[in-house]
């Protein structure tokens, strides 16, 4: 048993014990997520599962730290001013750590397939304006916990490539429409003229390519008669919320 202490002066007993993976049988045969800002996750069921809100304690910690900044090093008061930062940090990680734990094993106990998009998040977080956002996340560690819970339940968990063109695909024809801006969160196939929400769709897509299935893309475009790109005409087709 190990004692362990946080920057935040807390006593933690760390432990390791093994067990013996469990047969539960799962409700759905597969599903696909797509992770995001807006709303932690979207399944391929159609479902948003909206993350914590961390605005408030985030501004907490800038203020601090600007406090932080001004004091004289080695003093009290900045000892205490840090304390007060770690422990707002500490309290972010909790919330941020049961949630995670919370979807995680809803996720893993209800489907037998569970597939999730390899994110470049080291180069996401070079955007200066979604960095902060997306390091409050915690993409990665909900990936690991959906991974280990799959071991422990017997499921099957899958990453796809993150080059898949998941969101400038229809999941319901499979035409490629191509690249489209950040802020168009809705979009009309012109193909088949299905309607989609960004996310949705791209769920659908990480899940058809996480169990093998994927639409034959080159006969798609052979058969339409559209292109990849709107015309002046139809540019009310994709709708930015």
């Amino acid at each position: 048993m190990t004692v362990i202490k946080d920057a935040a002066n807390r006593y933690f007993l760390s432990f390791v014990v093994e067990i013996d993976p469990v047969d539960q049988p799962a409700s759905n045969p597969s599903i696909g997520i797509d992770l995001g800002i807006k709303a932690f996750a979207t399944l391929s069921t159609g479902e948003k599962i909206d993350g914590p809100e961390y605005s408030k304690l985030d501004r907490k910690i800038r203020r601090k730290q600007r406090k932080l900044a001004r004091q004289v090093k080695g003093s009290q008061r900045r000892e205490k001013t840090r304390l007060q930062i770690a422990k707002l940090h500490s309290r972010i990680s909790d919330i941020r750590r049961d949630f995670l734990h919370k979807v995680s094993t809803r996720v893993v106990i209800e489907n037998q397939v569970i597939t999730l998009e390899d994110l470049n998040v080291s180069g996401m977080v070079k955007n200066r304006k979604l960095a902060r956002a997306i390091s409050l996340q915690g993409w990665r560690e909900f990936r690991v916990l959906v991974e280990a819970k799959c071991n422990k339940l017997n499921r099957e968990f899958i990453v796809i490539d993150r080059w898949e063109p998941t969101s400038r695909t229809c999941s319901t024809c499979g035409f490629k429409w191509g690249k489209i801006d950040l802020s168009v969160r809705s979009v009309v196939c012109l193909n088949c003229g299905t309607e989609h929400d960004r996310d949705e769709n791209a769920a659908r897509n990480i899940e058809k390519v996480g169990i093998g299935h994927c639409h034959d893309y080159k006969w798609t475009q052979r058969g339409s008669k559209t292109t990849s790109v709107a015309s002046p005409s139809e540019a009310s087709r994709i709708i930015a919320l």
